[in-house]
């Protein structure tokens, strides 16, 4: 039997896009996934984050290989600077999510993309983090993000797509809205 070559536009997937979407709706509960992270400090502002498995589309899933996330401060924040430190990061994951956003539903638009690019800044007052003031919030006052694409589209379709792609997107969501957030300690 002959199967169907895959529509690939930007490197994805449509075909297996659109059937995943058609298996969403027949069945919701595939839909729910739960991405799980150890993190263990290092010394210092070094951290170092393991990632190597998830629940998603009703199944557990192993990664083939684990993947490892470093935090680390500049020195200026007495750190080594061996890695981008946890906002930064926060800016990359806002970055990546709304990359994969635009490409996913560009291709599933038909719209072919050359080149995208994001350039995204962080403002934020240490003063909070430093215990010298609850005036100010410890984490971002504001967050700019400019996306530069090249597509085969108008203006106007790449309008819509930055539209939709900001309603959907996950970590946008997170970062605009409160998300719960438990801790607990445990004592070794």
């Amino acid at each position: 039997m002959a199967t169907a070559t895959p529509t690939i536009t930007n490197g994805v997937n449509v075909s297996q896009l659109v059937d995943t979407i058609e298996l969403i709706k027949k069945d919701p509960s595939l839909a729910t996934f739960r991405f799980r992270s150890q993190t263990r400090w290092q010394g210092g502002g070094r951290c170092e984050t393991q990632i190597s498995g998830y629940y998603g589309a009703g199944a557990e899933a192993a990664r083939p290989k684990t993947h490892t996330i470093a935090g680390d401060e500049p020195p200026v924040l007495l750190g080594a600077d061996t890695a981008p430190n946890a906002v930064e990061a926060v800016l990359h994951a806002l970055a990546a999510c709304i990359s994969v956003g635009y490409v996913y539903n560009a291709a599933a638009r038909g719209i072919t993309i050359h080149s995208l690019r994001f350039d995204t800044e962080g403002v934020l007052d240490l003063r909070a983090f430093l215990g010298l003031t609850d005036k100010v919030r410890p984490g971002f006052e504001r967050i700019t993000f400019t996306a530069t694409v090249k597509a085969d589209a108008k203006r106007a379709e790449l309008e819509e797509l930055c539209e939709y792609v900001q309603r959907t997107s996950p970590v946008l969501d997170i970062l605009r809205n409160p998300v719960p957030v438990s801790i607990q300690l445990v004592s070794e």
